[in-house]
């Protein structure tokens, strides 16, 4: 290996990220990641003092570049886009396990897509990443100051959407658990139970799965949803199909795979104070499904 891939390789971890925190979507990372591979390939690099600085600057500016061209197709997107879940074969090896510690809950990953592609950027790098201002600033060619309030407002916007709780692993867990029982008993009130009154349930089908169209508000309206849905499971049991819940891990949290027959149908993740589920996301886009290790 070469010296240079050698130094690439010992910060892809970081660099990836960077870039699927930016773009939500394993593809569209690893193709920034070689974007920038071959940009540090065939660069004169003598001069270079830190490889990671110029690295990173170069993984954020391609990102930010990809992602006003996915805002655009995202716009036209159909129905509600959530990101591409990360199973845990993305984080097989220490380093990639630590760098995606921090924050990539479905939930955290939805809400990012609120903020501005260099605003985004800013945020991640400062909050997550941990970089200061100083390295911010060159990666985006901005001024600290104009950095500095682009952190602000992008916690400013996040703040007034973020409903985050403190729930360690086993509380969630038993949770997803306790969902899992509702619909397999197929009892609506017992779904509905589970629900917090002002939940909000998103679902990703992108016009290739069954999906609700435009979140749904509310315990009652997502509890008739599954008591739906779990009809339906009932009577594929009752076919011979075999129906599976499965507990896994989905960007570093416990949600639920729902397979038939063994194949993956959706994935879901949820946010929970513990007692009630607040927030639902059901990922059933099968392209985003098939790369998914069980």
């Amino acid at each position: 290996m070469s010296a240079k891939a050698d130094i690439f390789t010992r910060h892809r971890a970081r660099l990836f990220g960077i870039a699927y925190r930016m773009l939500g979507t394993k593809a569209d990372a690893e193709d920034v990641l070689q974007d920038a591979y071959l940009r540090w390939h065939n660069a004169d690099t003598a001069q270079v003092e830190s490889p990671e600085a110029w690295l990173t600057t170069a993984t954020t500016r391609l990102s930010i570049d990809r992602l006003r061209h996915l805002k655009v197709e995202r716009e036209a997107y159909f129905g509600p886009w959530l990101p591409e879940p990360l199973g845990e074969a993305d984080t097989q090896t220490p380093e990639a396990a630590a760098e995606l510690d921090s924050d990539v809950s479905i939930a955290f990953m939805a809400m990012l897509e609120a903020l501005a592609p260099e605003e985004r950027a800013a945020f991640i790098l400062h909050d997550i990443i941990d970089d200061d201002y100083v390295d911010i600033a060159d990666a985006l060619g901005k001024s600290e100051s104009a950095c500095r309030q682009m952190v602000h407002r992008a916690r400013e916007r996040l703040t007034a959407r973020r409903r985050r709780f403190v729930v360690d692993e086993t509380t969630r867990t038993r949770m997803l658990r306790k969902f899992i029982g509702a619909v397999a008993n197929g009892d609506r009130q017992q779904i509905m139970a589970v629900f917090a009154d002002d939940a909000v349930m998103t679902s990703d089908g992108g016009g290739k799965a069954a999906a609700v169209s435009r979140p749904l508000l509310g315990a009652e309206r997502i509890s008739r949803l599954w008591y739906v849905v779990a009809r339906r499971y009932r009577q594929a049991q009752a076919q011979g199909r075999a129906v599976e819940h499965r507990i896994v891990q989905i960007n570093g949290e416990p949600g639920i795979a729902f397979l038939e027959d063994g194949r993956l149908q959706s994935l879901i993740a949820v946010e929970t104070d513990g007692e009630r589920i607040q927030a639902f996301f059901s990922i059933r886009n099968p392209d985003k499904l098939a790369a998914f290790s069980l």
